[in-house]
């Protein structure tokens, strides 16, 4: 990587490459000038670089005046609650995700304990790239002061909200075997304590933050391969798989079957919707099976761009009841909006007890779809003819321009939309067989190849 990855959300970049201690104290001051009065919260994923990001960001904000709350390691969702639980100015998430450890990156959150939207996160974006970039001392010298947060597990505000959305009473009873993967991020902080206060018996794998990941970190099925065998020979009921700051799920079957992302956030859609009416938002890359849910529960469905910040704008424009991304990211309003892994665990066990069923029963009775995604080389300036190429070439599929470009066929659908790091395009596409879906891509690259 010659360069960060930027969005209006946050950055990340190698560590001591592309993110530098330089780069950390003026985007995290480019943070703070934007912010309301108030103090400002940090959280860490684990990573071996995560404390001396938090020192050297708190060092930069003392000296700007910024009075900070060090919660220490937590997830992403669990750094919604606290900013809203302590009433904080904003957070800082330090994490770089899926990526590598050698990774690391800032996460924003604002007052209301969201990831920043896109406009203010622009205007931040904008002030860290000016030359006017704010200077982290203030000229009066006078310094903010640090607070430690070390909340007790057990009544933990995340954990406590968590519990209000499921029967834990019901899920205690069935007392699960479940194999958690934490794989040496966030989630065990959070997660054992949960699962053990539903009663569950708990195997988990790289249960202590130290970023030392035991597999690569995003939770696909390539990179989960010994995780599967590790479920069935812990007998457990179900495995839970995160990524390093906890806001993505993947689940695993009894049998050692990954069912992968898609069907987490599927499978809570149908959950709830079996509870509550309301609207359901999912981004435009995400399966179809959340569509189809909420066709037949008689809800309203809408999409939105991809991102997390565009779908959480979309869940508050529409009042929606749920919502997500297909990578396994469960939005329930209910404990924050944010994408949160333990609202999936949570929801998947009060469903398999509610209804005395298998994870495995729950996947196959929803509607069945293969996703298939690709990348495709086309210079930046191809783009807007590249996608007017495209809608001429499927002329028979309903267009939608929301993000890129998605076209829609009564039992298929391709997305097209540009890289914001590469120039590339992604063509994700989703059919009744993995076969149609990889024909629909490869038919994408050919037309972009003659543009």
């Amino acid at each position: 990587m010659s360069e960060l990855i930027i969005s209006v959300s946050g950055l990340r970049g190698v560590v001591g490459e592309t993110l530098t201690r330089d780069v950390a104290v003026r985007y995290a001051a480019a943070f703070s000038a934007y912010l309301p009065e108030g103090k400002l919260l940090i959280t860490r994923d684990g990573r071996a670089s995560g404390e001396m990001l938090t020192r050297v960001i708190e060092t930069g904000l003392h000296a700007a005046g910024r009075d900070t709350i060090d919660a220490g390691v937590a997830a992403t969702p669990t750094t919604g609650v606290l900013v809203r639980q302590f009433r904080a100015a904003g957070g800082i998430q330090i994490t770089a995700s899926h990526n590598p450890a050698r990774y690391n990156g800032l996460k924003l959150f604002s007052y209301d304990g969201r990831v920043l939207p896109a406009g203010p996160g622009q205007d931040v974006l904008n002030q860290y790239k000016s030359e006017k970039a704010p200077d982290p001392i203030r000229q009066d010298g006078a310094k903010g002061a640090a607070y430690q947060l070390d909340l007790p597990a057990a009544s933990h505000p995340h954990l406590e909200a968590v519990l209000a959305t499921v029967d834990a009473r019901r899920i205690r009873s069935r007392k699960f075997k479940v194999l958690l993967d934490a794989n040496h991020g966030s989630g065990a902080a959070l997660g054992r304590p949960l699962l053990e206060q539903l009663g569950c018996q708990v195997t988990v794998l790289g249960a202590e933050p130290n970023g030392q990941f035991i597999h690569t970190p995003e939770p696909t099925a390539e990179n989960l391969a010994g995780v599967l065998s590790a479920v069935v020979e812990a007998g457990a009921e179900i495995g839970f798989c995160q990524d390093p700051d906890a806001d993505r799920l993947a689940v695993i079957d009894r049998t050692g079957r990954y069912l992968g992302e898609e069907y987490t956030l599927a499978m809570c859609v149908d959950h709830v919707l079996r509870r509550h009416t309301g609207a359901i938002v999912t981004n435009c890359s995400s399966s179809r099976m959340s569509q189809d849910l909420a066709e037949k529960y008689g809800v309203p469905f809408h999409r939105s761009p991809v991102g997390e910040a565009n779908v959480v704008d979309a869940m508050l424009e529409n009042g929606a009841v749920f919502g997500g991304e297909g990578n396994g990211g469960p939005i329930d309003p209910r404990v924050g909006m944010v994408r949160d892994s333990f609202v999936g665990m949570a929801l998947l066990l009060d469903a398999m007890a509610a209804r005395d069923m298998t994870v495995a029963e729950l996947a196959d009775e929803l509607p069945r779809y293969e996703i298939v995604k690709t990348k495709i080389s086309l210079p930046r300036e191809k783009i807007p003819a590249a996608l007017d190429a495209l809608l001429e070439h499927f002329a028979d599929a309903t267009p939608d321009r929301l993000d890129g470009l998605r076209l829609d066929w009564p039992d298929r659908w391709l997305l097209v939309r540009a890289s914001n790091t590469e120039p590339i395009v992604r063509a994700v596409a989703e059919a009744e067989t993995a076969v149609a879906a990889r024909q629909l891509c490869q038919a994408a690259a050919g037309v972009l190849a003659n543009v």
